[in-house]
């Protein structure tokens, strides 16, 4: 998962990028970067690590210009090496710089049509440097010396025509403005905010998520629809087309369970007033499920299940803890990129306050429980801490599925859920009880906030791909997260 943003307005845009970088953090924590444009040239600055350390006051004095992208890299595609991170640049035609967000599922393919048809060379193994090159090739195919927005509009369609997955997209066309795009299916979001300028006209910014809006006055205007692409000239004007005639929304359930912050709204729907529905509908089968003398204190895990978790405690009417203190300086575990430094840093993010544990039946409550792994550390954490009993409730249904689209969520036989039934999960979490929510009721938090919704994209949990997977890649994909 990466988090990606675009900016254009009257004033130099560094400091709004940076501020929207770091409320998009806990959509990347290996590498950030940005590129802004002034006066036709690119002034950019990428690195591996957060934002608060790629950055310092000399490139706050260095990247002038008034419009710019920047992006928050969280490594699914190619490697960890620095130069994966983004935005990424090619310089014809015009100078093209791109942040993407995503996963293309035909990267193989592409890069062997870009070699061979196109004569584009490939140095990565990257599935976004494939992906600026696709749009730089069908942008240099209409040959504009004058492009209109048309021009890029078109270049956008040949590349939904070509590219096969998940491809959101901020991108600088030099000397002309901001280019945006959102993947046909909207499998991860994209939201469009503005605020007023000194001459009265409008600034724009262009987010994976509402939340960034705020950190600069910029209020939500409405999400970008699946297939539409946007471009806003850098003076200010703005353009919108839908460039996919297939184009359905479908956005990421485990958006909602997990990857976005509750204070974001994607497509119509408040992730925060999602997670209350997912604590809502869970408590109703922890009901009939574990008897009510084995539950004395609910316990979410921090931090995005304190949501679902208090809904939990509200409906059961148990008495609600927050027994474990987090530590904010270990980043979020569940997007480290290797196993080994996941389990490691569990014990450094979570320690428990034993007076909420001792002699107490503990009811645990997670947003999702994917390798097993680190829950069952917690579990031992409660036992060590004084418990009498622990029980552990998932938000999420079961994870049985690779995910394609642009999260590592890891092997197939590393998914806890995919070849072990709930008493054998119980058991190896080494809990007195296990329950998870129905996945029925985990989309109805989602489709019941918005009417307009027909259905979201759900394949890790029943592995129906919305989009063409082939088994081939699936296998590749197991060997290389294997």
């Amino acid at each position: 998962m990466c988090g990606i943003v675009g900016i254009v307005q009257k004033d130099n845009c560094f400091t709004e990028l940076y501020d929207s970088l770091i409320m998009l953090q806990h959509r990347g924590q290996d590498a950030a970067g940005i590129t802004i444009c002034e006066n036709g040239k690119l002034h950019s600055r990428k690195s591996k690590g957060l934002v608060n350390e790629v950055f310092n006051q000399q490139h706050f004095d260095r990247l002038q210009g008034n419009y710019g992208i920047g992006h928050v890299r969280y490594p699914t595609a190619g490697g960890n090496s620095k130069e994966y991170a983004q935005p990424m640049y090619v310089n014809s035609p015009y100078g093209i710089s791109l942040a993407h967000n995503g996963n293309l599922s035909n990267t193989a393919e592409l890069s062997d049509e870009l070699f061979h048809s196109d004569l584009r060379h490939i140095s990565t193994d990257s599935d976004s440097e494939v992906l600026l090159n696709i749009l730089a090739h069908e942008i240099s195919k209409r040959g504009a010396n004058e492009p209109s927005p048309d021009t890029f509009f078109d270049a956008v369609e040949s590349t939904f025509k070509r590219c096969e997955g998940s491809i959101n997209v901020v991108s600088i066309i030099t000397d002309y403005g901001l280019l945006a795009f959102r993947d046909k299916l909207g499998i991860r979001p994209m939201a469009l905010g503005s605020r007023k300028n000194s001459e009265g006209g409008k600034d724009y910014m262009v987010s994976s998520e509402s939340c960034a809006f705020a950190s600069s006055s910029y209020e939500l205007e409405r999400d970008i629809k699946p297939g539409e692409a946007i471009f806003i000239s850098f003076d200010g004007e703005l353009y919108s087309r839908l460039c996919a005639d297939d184009a359905s929304p479908n956005p990421c359930l485990f958006e909602y369970v997990y990857f976005a912050r509750p204070d974001s709204i994607i497509d119509g729907v408040s992730v925060y007033q999602s997670r209350q529905l997912m604590g809502k509908k869970l408590a109703e089968k922890i009901k009939a499920e574990i008897p009510d003398e084995d539950i004395d204190v609910v316990i979410p895990i921090p931090e995005s299940s304190i949501t679902s978790g208090t809904q939990v405690a509200r409906t059961l009417n148990k008495d609600l803890a927050y027994g474990f203190v987090k530590n904010r300086y270990v980043g979020r575990t569940f997007i480290m990129p290797e196993q080994k430094l996941r389990k490691a840093s569990v014990r450094r993010k979570l320690n428990p306050i034993n007076d909420e544990f001792k002699d107490k039946k503990v009811l645990l409550i997670d947003d999702s429980i994917v390798r097993g792994t680190t829950m069952k550390e917690i579990v031992a954490m409660c036992y060590k801490a004084g418990a009498k009993k622990v029980s552990v409730a998932s938000a999420a249904a079961e994870v049985r599925y690779p995910n394609v689209y642009g999260i590592d969520m890891a092997a197939k036989k590393d998914l806890i859920a995919s070849s072990r039934s709930n008493n054998e999960i119980r058991d190896f979490l080494g809990c007195d009880n296990l329950v998870y929510q129905s996945l029925e009721d985990l989309v109805q938090s989602v489709l019941e906030l918005n009417p307009e919704l027909n259905d979201v994209e759900k394949s890790i949990f029943n592995g129906e791909y919305p989009t063409d997977i082939s088994s081939d890649y699936l296998d590749r994909l197991e060997f290389k997260r294997g």
